[in-house]
């Protein structure tokens, strides 16, 4: 009843407001007074038109060249038990990429002389870091791709046992 009303399981609203609610705590924390303001919405709009007008577009075009590359084999490869892996690709390059673009000065070692100036750290833990976050996305997902497999199969194994039974995943 209430994924035909919202759309989409209670976990997502929740997910939804909890979001919403940390942007609208960070924005309280900023007085109406200060001259903040005009930098964030400028920063806002320039991240926005960003993403639209130049991210979205790389990594769309990345994407469908990867995909059609895979997918163009004389013999493609297949769905392990009808689950799609590229998904299962996607998540963890594209977090991936996000954090490296977020932290690239710190990863490539390029941070101005400030940064230890500011904080007494330096940047070599940054890039061994990065790998290791990447590395745990990829296992991550190649361990929920294994449990999503396991079900499909499961799932299969039972409709083929009993053929007039509809079974859902």
């Amino acid at each position: 009843m209430f994924r035909k009303l919202y759309g989409d399981n209670p976990l997502h609203l929740f997910a939804q407001i909890i979001t919403l609610a940390l942007a609208g705590y960070a924005a309280g924390r900023v007085p109406l007074e200060s001259a903040v303001w005009p930098k964030m919405l400028v920063w806002f709009v320039g991240a926005a038109l960003g993403h639209d007008l130049v991210l979205y577009p790389l990594y769309a075009i990345a994407d469908s060249a990867a995909h059609f590359r895979l997918f163009r084999r004389a013999r493609p490869l297949p769905h392990v038990a009808g689950v799609p892996w590229i998904n299962y690709l996607r998540v963890p390059v594209g977090l991936s990429l996000l954090l490296l673009l977020v932290w690239w000065p710190l990863i490539s070692n390029d941070a101005p002389g400030t940064f230890f100036a500011a904080t007494g750290l330096t940047t070599d833990v940054y890039l061994p870091r990065w790998l290791g976050i990447t590395g745990v996305f990829v296992l991550v997902s190649a361990v929920l791709y294994a449990v999503a497999v396991r079900r499909a199969a499961a799932a299969a194994r039972v409709a083929a046992d009993n053929p007039g039974r509809v079974t859902t995943p």
